[in-house]
């Protein structure tokens, strides 16, 4: 039915529906599923998704290594008692429910990878929490996550998803993407609108590198993910107020594929890069290296 962007765009302003039912029409299309077992499917990844926000907001996890053991707790506590917080209370909840899911990850706890277990606290944390904001309805919730799954299938297709290919702009970025659009569905934007904000978000994080400490999916991917649904939210308000991206959302995508290739190995996921290769970044993995030797 599409193969980019632009096709699943086109389709949704001319039936007039959401980009969720064009995509949902694909896939029902090309898996021989009915829609109801497709949405059914979505709704037990949502279940994962949504323990996987809550799990450490308020008890800790024990990650490999404990670069970010009690970060999601830490955050989730600053947010309910801080009435004066400079972002608010519902983007430190979003930021608490991002570093939750991230610290399941890193914990080996289940996940949702959403595009990928590295950026898995974005696109829940944000879907999750703005569907509450909204009071929306689970069916509506249920739609959002399609979008934003049709939206990282053709990124994939197209593109990459992965920080070894194309740095974090590829993992965290195109979650943030995704997150976007689905969160302007979710407010009754436009098609237009949720495909203007998945261009803003990927065009806000261009050329990010992948320097994970230690080769661990721990530092700085947790911050990142509370950082890049932020970046989503934003986004979305930037489409919905009418602010334009001018370039086409398939060449943000393809921008953003080439600066990933030109990328050096260095900072694609090999710790050999940006933070990774500092000296603090050194002695923290050092540090878990002896811990290790000595249980």
């Amino acid at each position: 039915m599409y193969r980019n962007i632009k096709g699943l765009l086109e389709l949704a302003q001319e039936r007039k529906v959401n980009l969720s039912q064009i995509v949902l029409d694909n896939e029902t299309k090309h898996s021989g599923k009915q829609p109801e077992e497709i949405l059914d499917i979505m709704k037990y990844r949502y279940e994962v998704m949504k323990n996987s926000t809550e799990k450490a907001l308020r008890k800790p996890t024990n990650p490999e290594g404990n670069l970010i053991c009690g970060i999601a707790s830490a955050q989730y506590s600053y947010t309910m008692n801080n009435q004066d917080t400079l972002c608010g209370s519902f983007i430190n909840l979003v930021m608490a429910r991002a570093l939750s899911s991230s610290e399941v990850n890193a914990s080996m706890g289940k996940i949702c990878a959403m595009p990928t277990a590295g950026s898995c606290g974005i696109v829940p944390a944000v879907v999750i929490s703005v569907a509450e904001k909204q009071q929306a309805t689970d069916q509506q919730l249920l739609m959002a996550l399609i979008t934003a799954s049709g939206l990282g299938a053709i990124v994939t297709e197209n593109a990459t998803v992965a920080g070894a290919e194309g740095g974090c702009q590829a993992e965290c970025g195109v979650a943030a993407a995704m997150a976007a659009a689905a969160a302007v569905e979710l407010c009754g934007g436009t098609p237009s609108q949720a495909i203007t904000a998945f261009s803003l978000s990927l065009m806000n994080i261009m050329g990010l590198v992948c320097d994970p400490v230690g080769g661990l999916v721990q530092i700085p991917c947790a911050q990142r993910n509370a950082s890049q649904a932020v970046n989503a939210l934003l986004s979305a308000d930037l489409a919905m107020a009418g602010v334009q991206s001018y370039i086409d959302a398939d060449e943000v995508v393809e921008a953003m594929y080439k600066v990933g290739k030109l990328l050096p190995v260095q900072l694609k996921e090999t710790a050999l890069g940006g933070i990774a290769a500092t000296c603090s970044g050194a002695c923290l993995i050092k540090t878990i290296q002896e811990q290790d030797k000595s249980v």
